[in-house]
């Protein structure tokens, strides 16, 4: 198994270098926390992370891998995910693929080892900041300057991008 580097970088200059798991690639958009000890598939698939990059504080994510039944929308909206330590072997009997599975087959980017703790308090000290995730350009100073001139959620309009197309029915198993 071939892991790469990665690191994320705020706009506000704190940059934190860390293992990359999912697709390759970079993830911008606004650096929230979420404290729910379970739920990473819902979280990634609600509406309201559009655009976001969600931390989450429960240190293991990932044990339990993805399955099709726990999907809140058909497509996942958060852009990127950062945890403390990730599983890459998963067990459940209801798992059908793993989330690194389901984070490479949706583009989605993430981030392991660095410190949540330390990422939640400067976020809930701070405030939300853009921050991004890369694992193809590892120059910090270059990544901080770039989440600096990101708008950001400015200017979106996040309810027509997450608003579905066409109505369709929820079928519950």
């Amino acid at each position: 198994m071939n892991i790469k580097k990665a690191i994320l970088a705020l706009a506000d200059g704190t940059v934190f270098e860390g293992r990359s798991f999912g697709a390759e690639g970079e993830a911008i958009g606004e650096v929230v926390f979420n404290t729910s000890l379970t739920g990473y598939q819902e979280i990634l698939t609600d509406p309201s992370y559009m655009g976001q990059i969600v931390t989450m504080t429960y240190p293991h994510i990932g044990n339990y891998g993805t399955n099709d039944q726990d999907m809140e929308s058909p497509r996942p909206y958060a852009e990127g995910l950062v945890v403390k330590e990730f599983c890459r072997h998963p067990s459940n009997w209801r798992s059908t693929i793993s989330l690194e599975q389901f984070l490479v087959q949706h583009r989605i980017v993430g981030i392991e080892g660095i410190d949540t703790r330390a990422l939640t308090k400067r976020i809930r000290d701070a405030g939300e900041q853009v921050g991004i995730i890369s694992t193809i350009d590892l120059e910090p100073q270059h990544l901080v300057k770039r989440a600096k001139t990101s708008p950001g959620l400015i200017g979106r309009d996040l309810v027509k991008e997450v608003t579905c197309p066409a109505p369709y029915s929820y079928k519950t198993t």
